[in-house]
This record gives structure tokens, sequence and C-alpha cells, in this order.
């Protein structure tokens, strides 16, 4: 009784197992089969001359041996074959010599080591189904935003379960920098990605991807989840700040204004999300010199040159913009890049004389100055003295790898030119 017990438990397990994980019918019945066929198969060497049939709506199951009726004495496998006597004693009087008997069998009577062998080809199929119904629920949620519970918080990843108890992974470089969370608090973020390696389902979650921050501006934002407003573009410095530009397919509809909200209502609760990061929101338009120009904002561009093939931009600002243009750190100009794919150089724009003014081109000064740190200069685009002298002492030293010393020196040789006309 107690091993017949042990069977009908694991059918009822695996008949919770299925209700809980939305296993169809079909699935369910097959597993069935094939786990107690398998068994079957070890034991006699083979399973076709048996039938399974599987109720999982009860949680019950038949086996059923079919074996050929022989004269008697001439039994070689008693798994395949019967006496003829013996299936008349049993079975009934009416049996004659080739035809086929069919009894049912108690699965508790092929013994413990039966049992045991059971479980674990149930137990393995039913992992495979698991980790095959995690793989196809995640694999089509990637791009989508979770939220899952913290369960264990280590140095390189955090650990989340969702609500069904599935492993989901925040790992550090996917986390905002100054995130902070304690076991039991729930996390947001988006599936970026999901794994499959041998089968193991690892699923992979993202609080810096720019589609983060797109899909939170979808649930604040009705407009664009209605379709009237679209997000073109996103370049994120996580945690610190961000720049998006929307476009909107209705005139009478101010995009910038509808994802800002009514004194910021709307956009208060990403940023929060975002631990403070800042969001700039820029109208979209496919002028590229224009873009660029709202790219920078908060400053405001005098004039601006284009290399469309290299895309490359070269701005000219009044002093007092260009450090607005720049940022703290560079910030704002590396996201202005990134929201164009353009490579944008700043540079000032002379009071009066304007980017025009009698220039004075790098080569003529090679008697002065080395023309290694000449063709420095020309390759990062700087071809005259007035265009060196407009642009920021740092971008200089950034982009042509020069020690600071030989920067300002050269640019001591090109002022004292100009003061001594």
């Amino acid at each position: 009784m107690a091993k017949k017990a042990e069977t009908v438990s694991m059918i009822d397990t695996f008949k919770d197992f299925k209700d809980s994980q939305s296993i169809d019918r079909t699935t369910l019945v097959s597993v069935m089969e094939e786990s107690f066929r398998s068994v079957i198969a070890k034991i006699f060497g083979s399973d076709e001359n048996y039938d399974v049939i599987v109720n999982p709506d009860k949680g019950d199951l038949e086996i059923r041996r079919n074996r050929e009726v022989v004269p008697d004495g001439e039994v070689t496998d008693p798994n395949l074959q019967i006496s003829l006597s013996e299936a008349r004693a049993n079975y009934g009087e009416d049996y004659e010599v080739g035809e086929d008997v069919t009894d049912e069998v108690d699965f508790s009577k092929f013994g413990r080591r039966a049992i045991l062998n059971l479980r674990q080809t149930l137990s393995s199929k039913i992992l495979e189904l698991q980790k095959d119904a995690i793989y196809n629920r995640y694999i089509d949620k990637v791009g989508t935003i979770v939220s899952a519970e913290v369960y264990q918080v280590w140095k390189r990843e955090m650990l989340l379960l969702d609500e069904d108890g599935n492993e989901l992974l925040l790992p550090k470089q996917e986390q905002i920098p100054t995130d902070f969370y304690r076991k039991g608090e729930t996390a947001r973020a988006v599936v970026a990605r999901v794994e499959n390696k041998n089968n193991n389902p690892k699923i992979i979650l993202s609080r810096t991807s720019p589609l983060f921050l797109q899909r939170l501006f979808e649930i604040e934002v009705p407009e664009i989840n209605d379709g009237l407003i679209t997000i073109r573009k996103i370049a994120r410095i996580p945690g610190e700040r961000a720049k998006i530009a929307v476009e909107s397919y209705d005139d009478r509809i101010d995009p910038v204004g509808a994802c800002v909200g009514v004194k910021g209502s709307r956009i208060h609760g990403i940023v929060r999300e975002l631990r403070n990061e800042n969001i700039d929101v820029i109208n979209y338009t496919s002028n590229t010199s224009l873009f660029i120009q709202r790219a920078l904002s908060p400053a405001h561009v005098s004039s601006i040159r284009l290399n469309e093939e290299e895309h490359k931009a070269e701005v000219y600002l009044k002093p007092d913009e260009v450090s607005l243009a720049i940022g703290k750190g560079g910030m704002n100009i590396k996201l202005a890049c990134m929201l164009t794919d353009y490579t944008i150089d700043v540079f000032r724009e002379l009071d009066g004389d304007g980017v025009e003014d009698e220039d004075i081109y790098l080569d003529e000064f090679r008697d002065e100055i080395d023309d290694w740190v000449i063709d420095a200069f020309k390759e990062m685009g700087i071809e005259t003295a007035k265009t060196a002298l407009n642009a920021p002492r740092d971008m200089i030293i950034k982009k042509t790898d020069l020690e600071e010393e030989t920067v300002d020196y050269v640019l001591d040789v090109l002022r004292k030119e100009f003061e001594e006309d």
C-alpha cells in the first residue's frame, strides 16, 4: 500500500505542477506516458506490449499488459507470453492459442527500485518542462518591464524572484550606480535578454538600458502608449543624466509638454525611479543641424558647420555658452553626440569678428612648433590658429593626447602672433 500511495502521490504532484505552470493536457499525458514507459522498458527490455492510460484530470492512470496465448510448455518470455492453461484459469475458458490476454498491472508491484526510478525520471522531465516554461514565458517579455522581489544581494549581481518564484538576475553593471536594495523590497527593471545555455534559462534584467527609460515613459505618458507621440532617440548616462528626443504626429499636441506634464507631474515619477537622473526632453527633427543645436541645450548655438559624410559637426558658441554646451565633466556634449550620432567639436565665437576673421594656417608655424605637434592638431580638425585658440583647451588635450605643457606652448605661440598683429 505504501508503494502504491507513493505512485499516486507522484501523480498528484505532477497534476499540481500542471495546474501552476499551465502545462497543456497533451504535454502532460505525453510526459507521464513517456516516464512510465521508460521505467517499464528498463525492467523488461521493451514497453511495446504495454498500454499506459493517463487521466490527468483525476490524477490517476492505468497500466495494461498485452500477452500472447501460447501452448503449455512453450512460454519463452513471461512478459510477452502466457500459457493456454494459465490464460483459461485466470481470464476465462474461451481463450485460444494465438489470442491476446490483457491484464491490468499494479506498478507498485514492480518493486522499490522501479518506484525510485520512476520518481527520478518524472522529476527530470518536470524540471525540463519548468525550464522550458520559464524560457518561453520570458523570451516573449524581452524589452518589457517586470517587478520582482529582491531575494539576495551579492557583490556582482542581485537575485530577484517573480510572483511564481522564478529567479531573475540583475547584474551590477545593469544597476544604476546609486541603486540600493534590501532583501524583501520590490525592484523594477526591463528584461534585457534571456540566455538558455545547456537548457538552463537565465533571465537578465537591466535598469541602465535606454529601453528601461523608454518603457517608463510609455507607462507615464498616455500619448506615447496611444501612439500619438513617438520616442525617436534616447541617450543615457545612468543615474546622472539623459536626453530623449520625442515627436508628435498631431500638431495640437506638444510632445515635450506632454512628456513633462503639468509642473513636471509625469516626469517626476520617472526621475525618482532612476535615482534622480536628470532628463532633458527635446523635440526631434530630421534637420540635422537643428537637431544638434537642440541636443546641446541648455546652450545656445551661434552657428554650425556639418560634415555629413564623416558625421562630424563644428559648433560655434559665445564664450559664456561654451561651458553649458560641454557640461559638467563633458556630460552634456557626450549625450548630445550619443543622441545625434555625430562627433561634435565646440569652438568659441570671437566677439564682433565671428569665425570668418583673417586667420593663419598652422603650417605657417612649423619653424616654432614641431611638425608632429601640428599634425596632431590637424588630425582633430584644427587647421588654423584662430580655430585652435577658439577650441576649449581641455578638449584639445583630450583629443590630441598631447601633454598639457605642449598644448599650452602651442596656444601661447599662436596667441602672441595675433597680439603682435
